[in-house]
């Protein structure tokens, strides 16, 4: 039986390792990452299959048979498991998947047969997803070239614990960052759309995960819903993590393609600086909401007013405290005849530096 989890223990950087190798595995690509350092531990996510190893890069186990797509991972500080993004769009249902780690032990353990994950259905993404924005009467699917998918969601992908939006302490919330079509000839998708939960009461709704007809359980309203303007980016924020050296959110995109924005592919948000009430920008029929702020530093925009970065934080950043962090980066590989994605994790330091406010270390 598992032993109590005592929290999550502040990691010394001295002590961690300049590089973690996650593996190499025929899947796509490393989507997300996540450490528990207490226990000596990475979780990775490779979009069909999330790999637990040790910190020397040993593989201690892996879950299988994912048939969505796995995102973003991070870990609950207050019960030590495992929580990821994972779609399903062809079925229109989005999840959080909630592995219990301490029951990953050998490598092929089933996602639905070895009841080491449960999922949690979030109704808000698809309500948001499938939305009829031309009113036609049809929803157009899983593609960017259409009026549909309110603010151009195309689901979710960052996942990340932190505290409330304008406060540096207290009790954690899970937060949610949709995926976000790239759709240049749109004005309504240029945000990035967040959502708040309070995840203390969800085993309620916790269920084991039939592929073949997913469940609907989940919370019938989230937390809060908040924006961000960064201009358009190519599926939102891929990674986000709550940092809090610099308490801040910290948000890597795939660069946007819009000509009128900087694209920056790095962005911090602030989170000391609560949401006020304001208008979403660029939406056909005026709307207002919870609005939050860029972090004013690094490359400025102008003309669109926004900040951000050039940094590659897409594939998995997780903030070890102090100013230190691990950043994922992936490669496609040949072994044998075989083609594999391969995980790796870099440890940097925050220097907060324009364009790029990390530097990798490479030596003690």
């Amino acid at each position: 039986m598992p032993t109590a989890y005592a929290g999550p223990a502040k990691p010394d950087p001295a002590d961690l390792p300049l590089h973690i190798h996650g593996g190499a595995w025929p899947t796509s690509h490393v989507q997300g990452v996540a450490i528990d350092a207490e226990r000596g531990y990475m979780y990775w996510s490779f979009t069909q299959m999330l790999v637990k190893t040790d910190l020397d890069g040993n593989v201690v186990g892996t879950v299988t048979g994912l048939t969505g797509h796995l995102g973003d991972l991070d870990v609950n500080p207050k019960d030590g498991r495992v929580y990821g993004s994972l779609e399903y769009k062809a079925e229109e249902a989005f999840y959080i998947a909630i592995f219990d780690v301490d029951a990953i032990d050998r490598v092929g353990m089933d996602a639905e047969g070895d009841g080491v994950m449960t999922a949690v259905h979030l109704d808000e993404v698809v309500a948001d997803f499938t939305a009829d924005m031309d009113g036609n009467g049809v929803f157009d699917g899983d593609t960017a070239n259409t009026p549909d998918h309110r603010y151009g969601s195309s689901g979710i992908d960052g996942v990340a614990f932190g505290p409330a939006f304008g406060k540096t302490g207290g009790k954690n919330r899970l937060v949610v960052a949709y995926g976000i079509y790239t759709n240049t000839s749109r004005t309504d998708n240029d945000h990035q759309v967040l959502l708040s939960y309070d995840v203390t009461r969800w085993r309620k709704y916790e269920q084991p995960l039939d592929q073949d007809a997913p469940h609907r359980s989940g919370p019938a309203a989230h937390d809060g819903k908040y924006f961000v303007f960064t201009g358009n980016t190519h599926f939102g924020v891929q990674n986000l993590e709550y940092d809090p050296y610099t308490r801040d959110w910290l948000m890597a995109v795939y660069d946007g393609r819009k000509p009128a924005y900087p694209n920056y592919s790095f962005f911090r948000l602030d989170g000391e600086t609560a949401p006020r009430t304001g208008l979403i920008r660029g939406q056909a029929t005026p709307e207002t909401g919870q609005l939050l702020e860029l972090e004013q530093g690094g490359l400025h925009h102008p003309a669109s007013g926004t900040f951000g970065y050039e940094f590659h934080g897409n594939y998995g950043i997780v903030a070890l405290g102090d100013g230190y962090y691990y950043v994922a980066e992936g490669k496609r590989v040949e072994r044998d005849g075989a083609v594999l994605q391969d995980g790796d994790v870099y440890l940097y330091r925050w220097t907060g530096e324009t364009p790029a406010p990390f530097e990798r270390v490479t030596r003690r």
